[in-house]
């Protein structure tokens, strides 16, 4: 029996855990690939799991769309975290991903963010007012959360009108680097990126209403390389774990 399947027939997840941390089985190490939105909360669950588990734990960040190109490419990631729940079930129907692992550990939320007090009102109509240079936003070929930016300007009616005005980042990561700098004056971020301790940590921001664009939900999948790895089983029972679902949502996350 494959680890992964062992982890799907054991209901007391906390048992395996408890038996890695005793040396029962051997510590190993997992690579995980992490969309870039969910940089922070994944450092966080990934020490908390070296610390649980005795396995050591490796977090790659990039946008959705790369990482996807790099697992097709032979990149040696053991688990993906995927900003969509597309990218995973693809996978799984190329055969580069274990079809029954895929779940989805967290749902986002998309905001409008300055690092600006006062900049970006709670309904958003600061984009109608056309008073900035630029408007940053990922890439909507690779990252969701640019898709998902797309289709709230597209609801709005403003896509024509803020077209000149946009500045696109290859991930999320990048796109919040762009605001963060003073490059662009405000623009479309995940929450989990401006939020600490569950309220918006500087500037200012409105949280886009979840009806405005598609459901980020954000799925995990075992890549098959990884599917003999006991830390990468190991990693994907912990996922979804109390302890990790308490990371995910301290960043704003719905689980």
């Amino acid at each position: 029996m494959s680890p992964l399947q062992k982890v799907m027939r054991w209901a007391g997840m906390f048992a395996l855990i408890g038996a890695f941390s005793s040396g029962t089985l051997h510590a190993e190490e997992v690579t995980v690939a992490v969309a870039a939105n969910f940089s922070a909360p994944a450092q966080k669950i990934a020490a908390a799991f070296v610390a649980a588990t005795g396995h050591k734990a490796k977090v790659v960040v990039g946008s959705t769309g790369k990482l996807y190109a790099q697992i097709k490419n032979g990149a040696p990631f053991q688990v993906l975290l995927s900003g969509d729940d597309e990218t995973p079930a693809r996978l799984g129907k190329e055969g580069a991903g274990v079809v029954a692992s895929q779940f989805t550990y967290a749902t986002g939320r998309l905001v409008l963010w300055s690092r600006q007090a006062g900049v970006v009102d709670d309904k958003g109509e600061v984009l109608r007012s056309g008073h900035f240079d630029h408007l940053a936003l990922a890439d909507p070929k690779l990252a969701p959360y640019g898709a998902a930016a797309v289709e709230v300007m597209a609801t709005l009616g403003l896509s024509a009108s803020l077209r000149p005005k946009l500045v696109q980042g290859e991930s999320i990561g990048q796109a919040y680097q762009f605001v963060s700098s003073g490059n662009a004056a405000l623009g479309f971020v995940a929450l989990s990126q401006v939020m600490v301790g569950g309220k918006i940590a500087e500037g200012s921001a409105w949280v886009v209403p979840a009806n405005m664009h598609s459901p980020l939900r954000q799925d995990a999948i075992l890549i098959k390389i990884g599917k003999d790895n006991v830390a990468a089983a190991s990693f994907m029972a912990f996922l979804r774990s109390d302890a990790a679902k308490a990371v995910i949502r301290s960043f704003g996350y719905e689980v």
